[in-house]
């Protein structure tokens, strides 16, 4: 089957991978389209280091084709988004509805592919970009059938991160300024959360004027080309400003642009060995700095939760969706993302 592969050097499409079928616990999965998010870039660029040769993606949807032992939830046929969180489900964490920080769900990477009789790990617990997965049964989130599998493969993360961060982390409230640094697919859904939620001023910041359409579609009241003038809009600071680019320098900048009692949430990966600095007294005004995995999600309640507001209106799902290819064309779809043109770019199988 096709899927994309990094051996360690470069990512390539190739033909000739296999995977095992779903054991207990476990769903296999005809993946139909997958959102290529920044965190697969990072993966290939060395930003987030993992072991290779991996196949890369981890925002799918797709169509149930098996179930091993015990799993009752989905069936055969069934429509499902993908989340990449292979939480264990019986933890304290788990129990307590914090599934994100399950200690299960993250750095167990499996190897669930062959190719030429070697195996090869999944990322993300996840791996769609590929046209057939296996996932942890807690991964399949069934959806209705009458969503575009093309919008619908954007919620297992980047709406499920940047909503998530919303609702889930910061509790935006109606009323609330918030500032968004970072305009592209995780910033587009936190400023679609915060719109959302009820905020009234909701300022984004992005160095690329031609992203202000989009964004105010999202929900941005206020866009600007730097953080030099958040100021004119929130005098006194924000109440939630959201990082979604990855630079120590915008977190400080978004530490800075805090009101009183404000949170600054951390959503952009730097490097793994990046540090950022700020005034420790800038923080005595019961200001935080919150880190945030994967928006907090539960995403068998959130996705569910989230297909209800895109059929009601509420969300945006297809507008995310600024390109649409087939996975033979994953370079070209590459270098759209890295330049900044799309939103995000879907492949499709």
């Amino acid at each position: 089957m096709r899927a994309v592969v990094f051996d360690g050097t470069r990512a390539e499409v190739v033909d000739d991978l296999t995977v095992r079928d779903p054991g207990p616990g476990e769903v296999g999965v005809a993946v139909a389209a997958a959102g290529l998010c920044h965190s697969d870039l990072s993966v290939v660029d060395g930003t987030i280091p993992f072991p290779v040769p991996v196949v890369l993606g981890h925002e799918g949807a797709g169509v149930v084709e098996a179930v091993g032992a015990g799993v009752t939830h989905v069936a055969p046929g069934d429509h499902v988004a993908l989340s990449t969180l292979a939480n264990c489900g019986t933890c304290a964490e788990c129990d307590r509805g914090r599934p994100t920080m399950c200690r299960q769900a993250i750095g167990r990477p499996g190897r669930p592919f062959t190719r030429g009789g070697r195996p090869v790990y999944q990322f993300a617990s996840n791996s769609a970009f590929a046209e057939h997965t296996v996932v942890k049964a807690v991964q399949a989130v069934r959806i209705p059938e009458d969503i575009p599998l093309t919008s619908a493969a954007l919620i297992g993360c980047g709406v499920l991160t940047g909503v998530g961060a919303v609702l889930n982390r910061a509790r935006v409230r109606p009323g609330d300024g918030v500032l968004v640094i970072g305009a592209g697919g995780i910033g587009l859904n936190v400023l679609q959360g915060a719109r959302v939620a009820g905020a009234t001023r909701i300022v984004a910041v992005d160095a690329n004027p031609a992203k202000e359409k989009t964004a105010r579609l999202f929900g941005a009241t206020h866009f600007l080309t730097s953080t030099r003038d958040v100021r004119d809009v929130l005098p006194t600071g924000a109440d939630h400003a959201f990082e979604c680019v990855g630079r120590v320098e915008l977190i400080r900048e978004a530490i800075d642009l805090l009101d009183r009692h404000g949170q600054a949430i951390l959503l952009g990966v730097p490097p793994a060995t990046a540090e950022a600095s700020f005034l420790v007294s800038s923080l005595y005004l019961d200001k935080s700095v919150l880190g945030c995995r994967y928006g907090s999600s539960r995403p068998q309640h959130d996705i569910p939760r989230y297909t209800a507001l895109y059929r009601t209106g509420h969300l945006l799902l297809d507008e995310l969706v600024t390109h649409t290819c087939p996975v033979d064309d994953f370079p070209e779809a590459c270098e759209a993302a890295r330049q900044g043109r799309v939103a995000r770019a879907v492949l499709t199988f």
